[in-house]
């Protein structure tokens, strides 16, 4: 399934200033083309481990408006991005700081500066797949089975070389409305 076209038309930069933990604030704005290679080296470790999924360049050029990063002092120190299924899903995906960063509150930050940048392209619902649970938990999503993700399943799942032993755990993100827990399999692992 191709990715839908980000709603970029009408959509202004993000931008919000954060205040981490031990007070030290950061910017999270909307990515620029020329910071691509900089965001990459964020999760090529991850990439190499076989713990996150690579990221083109050319893809990610392409939709540059649904990167977010944390800056500080000039430098990118964080990202995440969305990719749009539809008019009411989308998927938090790529979420990395720098290693030096980590402990700051910054994954915390950018989680919160991503579900905020899908509301504001009217998004209903976002669905994250991870293994950082209890992370994405405190941001308030809440555990689901990936079955309900079907869009999910048949882009990125099926083609994936970990797709027998994927230890990632599917987490939703209600902008409105959510389902009573017994409705989503609220406390599921994804299948």
């Amino acid at each position: 399934m191709i990715q839908q076209p980000s709603p970029t038309v009408t959509v202004p930069t993000f931008q919000k200033p954060v205040t981490l933990k031990q007070g030290d604030a950061v910017l999270i704005r909307t990515a620029r083309i020329s910071e691509v290679e900089d965001i990459r080296a964020l999760f090529e470790e991850e990439v190499r481990a076989g713990r996150m999924l690579p990221r083109s360049p050319h893809e990610m050029r392409a939709h540059i408006n649904d990167w977010l990063v944390a800056e500080e002092d000039g430098a990118v120190i964080g990202c995440v991005s969305l990719v749009f299924f539809n008019d009411e899903l989308c998927e938090l995906r790529s979420l990395a700081v720098a290693p030096e960063q980590q402990g700051r509150g910054l994954g915390l930050a950018l989680i919160g500066a991503a579900v905020e940048l899908a509301r504001l392209r009217g998004m209903r619902r976002v669905l994250s797949l991870t293994r950082a649970v209890e992370l994405f938990e405190r941001a308030g999503f809440r555990r689901d089975f990936l079955a309900n993700f079907p869009q999910k399943v048949w882009r990125d799942c099926r083609p994936c070389p970990l797709r027998h032993r994927c230890d990632e755990v599917a987490l939703i993100y209600y902008l409105d409305n959510p389902p009573s827990t017994a409705a989503t399999g609220g406390n599921g692992k994804h299948v």
